[in-house]
């Protein structure tokens, strides 16, 4: 087999292809490994290659599983490795022992026989919705590498869609599996809270708000990894059971036809390039094709106090994780700028401020309930613009420095005590979410979502368009994603 071929497939028929014996795991790594090393000096889609575990894999066999044999790669947040770092995008983390045991979803991809050969580039925690980590590097997107795979999840999706791996592993906090997918032309299904476990070296990842997961080029492809990963582990705060029904076969079934509610406008009011607004027309004149009634509707929420609630993850997990790298040994003064800085507005915000943010989830949840109760699926786009060029959206560098001035004079957190920041913190909301405002929805309130490649732009960029469903019907979503692939199928579509 040549890389020619091994991109026509995707994940499902390169386990079919290694079951009938036309090719085995051996060349598969040494083409995944071949292309990895033609793009990595032009997309840096990996942080930490692990050929000689995948080398000592297929030494022990890969087994029978429904993936026997395919190559793919983890992302370095989360997912730990038994013997290597977890560095979550940060020099602090890289130098820290590694991981004693896999994670669960890492086991279960191994049972299930994929070839695990390397981690993906992720920004620093994962908190932006771009990879630009200063430990690594940034990662760039394969249509055009001026411009941004997304975030946090960048490096995973730029090896998906450069044809490095016909899939890889990737989780999603706010966004981090459907952004990258949407910028790189691929599938991203955020599941329910709950599907897939994050443990056990996680417990509820920022409060129960992001999820595990892949992105891949084809639903099938997505489907079956969902099977492979969902079901409950021992220990976990919320499990939700395996379906009765595989995802596979439920992706299959014949879709009814849907009420789907759908809304182009940006939810904390920031303008909404041309593109965008035409992703969903067409999205909309496509499923009305097909039968479904689509109408514009939205959950009864106001969109910037989301935001803010979603910046107060930030506020309660960075400072956790710096405190936690320092008692293993790290140094705080090794994470970049912008996290420290964070990491004092976190510790100046009160535990009942962050308690009441925490609360609010209830009431966005409950809001979209209602919507779910007149519509099936929640359409939106995935994205607010294309992919951004490298360094849009940025922090200003003066913003920057009067803020690190301030931290580094210990006035910023009592400036953040007092009241003085909140018209700052409510621009760095504004600012962090502006191209990315329509994924927090479904992290906030635990629903599945999935960004599905429907559009691409007069300049030839991949624009996705989300899907959010019900709490627990990620099956639904998996149904419609077969039905779009086929009617507007996108698989053959690849950067150069």
């Amino acid at each position: 087999m040549d890389f020619i071929t091994y991109r026509r497939h995707d994940a499902t028929s390169l386990a079919a292809e290694v079951a009938a014996g036309r090719v085995d795991a051996q060349t598969l790594l040494g083409l995944a490994l071949t292309r990895l090393a033609e793009v990595q000096p032009r997309l840096n889609p990996v942080c930490r290659l692990m050929e000689a575990d995948a080398r000592a894999q297929l030494a022990r066999g890969v087994g029978n599983g429904p993936l026997a044999g395919v190559p793919t790669l983890i992302k370095d947040v989360a997912e730990d490795y038994a013997g290597q770092p977890t560095s979550w995008g940060s020099r602090a983390l890289a130098s820290l022992p590694p991981a004693r045991e896999h994670a669960h979803m890492v086991q279960r991809l191994l049972d299930a026989g994929l070839v695990i050969f390397g981690k993906t580039n992720a920004p620093e925690l994962g908190l932006k919705g771009v990879t630009d980590p200063l430990a690594f590097g940034r990662s760039s997107n394969p249509w055009d590498a001026k411009r941004t795979p997304g975030g946090s999840s960048g490096g995973s999706a730029a090896a998906v869609a450069a044809g490095v791996v016909p899939l890889a592993a990737g989780n999603d906090g706010g966004g981090s599996i459907r952004i990258p997918a949407a910028c790189c032309g691929l599938v991203g299904l955020k599941p329910s809270r709950g599907r897939v476990s994050v443990g056990p070296g996680q417990g509820e990842i920022w409060f129960g708000a992001c999820s595990e997961g892949v992105i891949s080029r084809s639903v099938r492809d997505t489907a079956l990894a969902l099977d492979i990963l969902s079901g409950p582990e021992p220990g976990d705060a919320i499990a939700l059971p395996s379906p009765a029904t595989p995802f596979v076969d439920q992706m299959r079934v014949p879709l009814r036809r849907l009420r789907i509610a759908w809304c182009a406008d940006s939810p904390i009011g920031e303008p909404m390039h041309d593109e965008a607004r035409l992703a969903m027309e067409r999205s909309v004149a496509l499923l009305e094709g097909l039968g479904h009634v689509v109408e514009p509707a939205s959950p009864d929420i106001d969109g910037r106090a989301l935001a803010n609630s979603f910046l107060h993850i930030y506020f309660g997990q960075v400072p956790a994780a710096l405190s936690r790298a320092v008692a293993q040994g790290g140094r705080e003064a090794d994470f970049e700028p912008l996290t420290r800085l964070i990491a004092t507005l976190g510790r100046a915000t009160s535990a009942e401020r962050l308690t009441l943010e925490l609360l609010r989830w209830n009431d966005y949840a409950r809001s979209l309930a209602a919507l779910h109760a007149r519509y099936d699926l929640y359409l939106t786009p995935t994205l607010a613009s294309p992919p951004v060029l490298h360094g849009t959206g940025d922090p200003p560098p003066l913003q920057l420095a009067v803020l690190g001035a301030l931290r580094a004079s210990g006035l910023l957190g009592l400036l953040k005590r007092a009241g003085l920041l909140d018209g700052v913190v409510q621009q760095m909301a504004t600012d962090s979410l502006r191209h990315v405002p329509f994924t927090q929805l479904a992290n906030l309130t635990g629903t599945p979502a999935i960004s599905l490649p429907l559009h691409w732009t007069r300049d030839g960029l991949p624009l996705g368009v989300q899907f959010v469903a019900a709490p627990g019907e990620d099956g639904l979503l998996l149904q419609l994603a077969a039905e779009l692939e086929a009617a507007r199928p996108w698989f053959d579509r690849v950067p150069v």
